[in-house]
């Protein structure tokens, strides 16, 4: 019976690659063309096996954090790429029907007003600063990397990330910026340090993140220019000439798209500008991986674009400039994975070898995504109105010139 549900459902969908299936009473079943290198994986009892049936989404990383889906040949990244990397039809109208229905319901888990948000970053970031450490590069950049060309290294491609995103943000000498999300200070310390921002105030709801970043700080004599604090975006009072949100906007929750860029509009200048980097999905706004959302970001939803320029309209911002980066999170994670991997042993030393069967899962779900499905990073600048950029990009390019040069200058890594 298991054997013909399997079949039925797995085996209908697996049509390229070298899939072999081990359930529970030992038989084995083959799947795909048998192209590329053979993956084997072990389900370790029949409720396993049912669950990962009716549940795919959800329990395929419950089973394999549980050690009761085994990867015998391969690892879990391949398994995963060999599965999304198959062609699938395009949903039926009952089936889009189904997945809106689901994106209203899971709106009831996003529910994020201050008190909530600050326990949802609490889960994840402040797991210790010793673990992220592990894994993530010399900056403690915790977001997608922008690399320029092949090989370059992860530590280079995060410098070029906060360039990029310095310049597109066209800030002038002296402007107050404002930080929503600023993680362990990586960017602040750019805008200060290389951008010559005036001031900028960094907010975030992780302790751990605050203190390294506050250290940071002083440590390269920026605590002056810069203000860290422990405070919720919507409970900053001043107003800005920029800001800048960089792998924040996907904790916000769907529910206040609306209250988060009305709050922006609030903060900035008339004359201001907002770049916000997120990622999201290049397909019609959906639910957000169960499993992904239970167990690593509580409260978290991928946008899609429209779920950002409908509430973005309402707000009265302008859309000024749209990038959507493709693959450059796939290479980013790769990054993580592989340093993870390596130093893993460490890291059960901090916690067990469930959570790091759970972070192996994650890290190579969310490659794996990157890498086949519609997943993507969207950079979206924005104005109160359409004077405040440059007609064209090519200011860009020229800002980045000029912010290499005073990264030699100040000596900045």
């Amino acid at each position: 019976m298991l054997t013909r549900l399997v079949e039925a459902t797995l085996g209908k969908h697996v049509r390229t690659g070298d899939l072999t299936v081990i359930l529970p009473n030992g038989s084995k079943l083959s799947m795909g063309d048998g192209t590329g290198d053979p993956i084997v994986v072990r389900l370790t009892d029949n409720a396993a096996v049912l669950s990962l049936l009716l549940q795919p989404e959800l329990r395929t990383g419950e089973l394999f954090t549980d050690s009761r889906l085994l990867v015998e040949k391969g690892t879990v990244f391949d398994f995963l790429c060999l599965v999304l990397g198959q062609t699938y039809p395009r949903p039926s109208a009952l089936s889009r029907w189904v997945e809106r229905t689901r994106q209203k319901l899971s709106l009831w888990g996003q529910r994020n007003n201050p008190g909530r948000s600050r326990r949802n970053v609490a889960h994840h970031y402040d797991l210790g600063d010793a673990f992220y450490a592990l894994f993530l590069d010399p900056d403690w950049q915790y977001s997608c990397a922008y690399f320029e060309h092949p090989g370059q290294s992860l530590a280079e491609a995060q410098l070029a990330k906060k360039r990029h995103i310095a310049a597109k943000m066209a800030l002038r000498p002296g402007d107050r910026v404002l930080e929503i999300g600023c993680g362990w200070g990586g960017m602040a310390l750019y805008l200060a340090g290389v951008a010559q921002a005036g001031q900028v105030v960094g907010v975030t709801l992780s302790d751990e993140q605050l203190a390294r970043a506050r250290s940071r700080a002083a440590a390269l004599g920026l605590d002056g220019k810069i203000d860290f604090r422990l405070q919720d975006y919507r409970a900053t009072p001043e107003t800005f000439d920029r800001i800048v949100s960089v792998g924040m906007f996907e904790h916000v929750g769907l529910n206040f798209y609306e209250a988060f860029f009305d709050t922006c509009r609030e903060r900035l200048t008339d004359d201001g500008v907002m770049l916000l980097h997120t990622i999201g999905s290049s397909d019609e706004p959906s639910t957000t991986n169960p499993w992904l959302t239970r167990y690593i970001f509580p409260g978290g939803h991928l946008p899609s674009l429209s779920d950002m320029t409908t509430a973005i309209e309402r707000a009265g911002l302008i859309i000024t400039d749209v990038e959507v980066l493709r693959l450059h999170y796939a290479f980013t994670l790769k990054a993580w994975r592989d340093a993870f991997m390596a130093r893993r042993d460490e890291a059960v030393a901090m916690f067990d070898d469930r959570f790091c069967r759970m972070w192996e899962f994650y890290l190579s779900m969310a490659e794996a995504a990157f890498r086949h499905e519609d997943i993507v990073i969207f950079q979206l600048q924005l104005a109160k109105n359409q004077h405040a950029v440059p007609l064209t990009r090519n200011y860009i390019g020229q800002a980045e010139d000029a912010l290499r040069a005073r990264e030699i200058e100040t000596g900045w890594q």
